[in-house]
């Protein structure tokens, strides 16, 4: 495709897939399930960490760990003795288990004894960081500096180490972007559309490779910043709006 036709190709399936009809088949109607902010950051945070696999089966599992906080994540988080922390007996969503829940549930209460918001916190670490990259990786070493056991860090991932950080991306999308089409939450006011990176998966990297906007073979961090750099050429204040168009059509379509 020409660089017109492709930015018309792109502009009309973020058109078709930004849309509130989105919601309903996708890991982030759990946080639409709340009003509060916490609840949302909450709620978003773990399904975007549970988001590996197939989408129905991610929105049952961060259903249920909801309900395991009686659907009200920031109350049971701010009030969590160690004897509560037996509701995630036997919870499991792939390779995130009970324990991986209560050290969750532990960071993030910590979090909010310090912060009123996950956004605050996150954004702490943004204004000190040199790019989105470097923030993601200390909001990483941020998270892992309680006592913990060392495999639940496989859970977050760390760009600088190479990840794509597909799942972070995505929350990061749902925190920051805003528009009039209500998918995305857009509380996170501090932090520019302009710095987010394309959540790749293997949806929308395969399509990115298919229009010609990422020629890296590999899925990884110089794979992301490749695609997204691509896609501020055709909107450099909201790439990752183009998203919509790369997943919505990998998942949904065939090119």
């Amino acid at each position: 495709m020409q660089t017109e036709e492709l930015k018309e190709f792109l502009e009309a399936k973020v058109r078709q897939y930004n849309q509130s009809s989105f919601i309903k088949h996708d890991p982030v109607q759990i946080p639409h399930l709340f009003n509060d902010q916490q609840d949302i950051e909450i709620a978003g945070f773990f399904s975007a960490v549970f988001s590996w696999g197939q989408r129905a089966t991610i929105i049952k599992k961060s259903r249920e760990l909801l309900e395991r906080m009686d659907m009200q994540p920031f109350v049971f988080i701010k009030q969590a003795e160690e004897k509560d922390l037996a509701v995630f007996d036997h919870f499991a969503h792939r390779t995130f288990n009970s324990t991986d829940c209560r050290y969750f549930v532990k960071v993030l209460q910590h979090i909010f004894k310090n912060h009123d918001t996950l956004g605050s916190f996150f954004q702490t670490i943004y204004v000190k960081s040199d790019g989105m990259a470097m923030a993601l990786s200390k909001f990483k070493q941020e998270f892992f500096s309680m006592p913990h056991e060392k495999r639940t860090e496989k859970h977050i991932a760390d760009p600088l180490k190479g990840s794509t950080a597909n799942r972070l991306n995505m929350f990061l999308r749902w925190m920051v972007r805003k528009d009039e089409f209500g998918v995305d939450f857009g509380l996170w006011k501090m932090i520019p559309p302009s710095a987010l990176y394309l959540p790749l998966d293997i949806h929308s990297a395969h399509i990115a490779r298919e229009l010609g906007l990422l020629s890296r073979n590999i899925n990884d961090w110089k794979a992301v910043e490749e695609v997204t750099e691509n896609l501020k050429k055709f909107d450099p204040e909201d790439p990752v709006k183009y998203d919509y168009a790369l997943f919505g059509t990998g998942v949904f379509e065939k090119l």
